[in-house]
């Protein structure tokens, strides 16, 4: 009997980011050329892990019909297989020399496992893992961004922008959250693109421990800074990062009962961080007698699956194509990585992780000239403010922007 014809499988983990269809795509059509029978499999692991896989052949015109579009092509799953089976025949039966994932440092630590496992039953496989989040907190070298990163970004720029207008037009604040779990990328540059007057991520918080009154304050201490500047109007960003650093006995004080996930993080997709600090932030407000409208503003979901634009389709087909020259060089193990110049070359976990193996986000590099640069020119009260806050009923020391950060 002869052997059935070699293939590529390629799997998707973790949430969506624009370019995943891009590098699908690109992986799809480059070993098509080859002479490869390409496979994706829905639902991420769970797929492998399941007696009845929901596979899908790809052809060229499908390839070429989706590397532009927003999404996945592929269902996309969170699971973290623990004591399931491996439905090893995936593999045999269709004869897979490729395990191509796309996801986070999980899925590619979990792609590792799985490729040692089928060693042991005989099954000889590459593996190779492109990295993607719109979080932008992988630390790349050359300080490179993860795939999606842009895209998102530029897709929350737009609806920033408009959110602005609405804040300038009708005379009133928005209190927005944006994506970011670890580092404040995202709400950064949505904030540093839109001009907006106050931006609250974790990384400034390196000399004080972070309190939803501290975030408040910084909020309240904007919109006060610009009553005096007779701007009545404004958007306060907020990194959703700043709740996934809060102790416990913090976000017992908001108030609202949330559900944790396996590593006990907040779940924080389900609820609204915007609203829960606009409405504390209309407290703080009312206590010193301001009467000042203002409404949450979310991104969240509506960032993942917009479509890629021009930087994260050039940079996704440029991966796409390094993980075809990664596996004719016979690479495995490995991160697919992209240099400024466009060089590829492959990126091991243990390059990555620190003594205790784990892989430390890339944070906003708060110290930079950027970031002094941005931070010195947002609207916020400081000590020659003081004079003037004479006939408002606060301690002007309570909202004095770089006080807050190091109480």
């Amino acid at each position: 009997m002869l052997e059935p014809k070699m293939s590529v499988l390629i799997l998707c983990g973790g949430g969506p980011a624009p370019g995943i269809n891009a590098v699908i795509s690109t992986v799809a059509k480059v070993f098509l050329e080859d002479g490869y029978r390409v496979i994706g499999i829905h639902e991420g692991f769970k797929g492998l892990f399941s007696e009845e896989p929901k596979l899908k052949e790809f052809d060229f015109f499908h390839a070429d019909r989706i590397f532009s579009r927003g999404g996945s092509t592929l269902i996309m799953s969170r699971f973290k297989p623990n004591n399931e089976v491996l439905n090893t025949s995936i593999f045999k039966d269709n004869n897979v020399k490729l395990l191509v994932t796309i996801g986070g440092d999980d899925t590619a630590s979990t792609a590792n496992r799985i490729s040692q496992y089928l060693k042991k039953e005989a099954i000889f496989i590459s593996n190779i893992h492109v990295p993607k989040t719109i979080d932008n907190d992988l630390p790349l070298p050359d300080r490179n961004p993860t795939f999606g990163f842009h895209s998102a970004k530029d897709e929350g720029v737009k609806i920033g922008n408009t959110v602005y207008e609405d804040a300038r037009t009708s005379q009133n604040w928005f209190v927005m959250s944006a994506m970011g779990r670890s580092a404040g990328h995202l709400a950064f540059g949505i904030a540093a693109s839109c001009h907006f007057p106050m931006t609250v991520i974790p990384e400034m918080f390196a000399k004080t421990e972070i309190t939803i009154d501290k975030v408040v304050r910084l909020i309240v201490s904007s919109i006060i800074k610009r009553k005096l500047k007779n701007i009545h109007y404004g958007v306060a960003m907020v990194s959703e990062g700043i709740f996934h650093n809060l102790k416990k006995s913090e976000l017992d004080k908001i108030g609202i009962n949330f559900t944790y996930d396996s590593h006990g993080h907040p779940e924080l997709g389900n609820v609204s961080k915007s609203h829960i600090l606009n409405v504390l932030v209309q407290d703080q407000l009312k206590k010193i007698g301001l009467v000042i409208k203002t409404r949450p503003s979310e991104l969240g979901y509506e960032l993942r699956c917009c479509r890629p634009i021009g930087f994260d389709l050039t940079l996704c087909t440029l991966l796409g194509i390094g993980v075809k020259k990664l596996f004719d060089q016979g690479k495995s193990g490995c991160l697919v990585s992209a240099n400024s110049k466009g060089e590829i070359s492959p990126l091991y976990l243990k390059e990555l992780q620190d003594k205790e193996g784990k892989i430390k986000p890339r944070l906003v590099e708060i110290d930079s000239e950027f970031a002094h640069l941005f931070f010195q020119n947002l609207h916020y009260i400081k000590e020659s403010d003081y004079k003037d806050l004479k006939g408002y009923h606060i301690i002007p020391e309570a909202y004095d922007f770089n006080k807050i950060l190091i109480e």
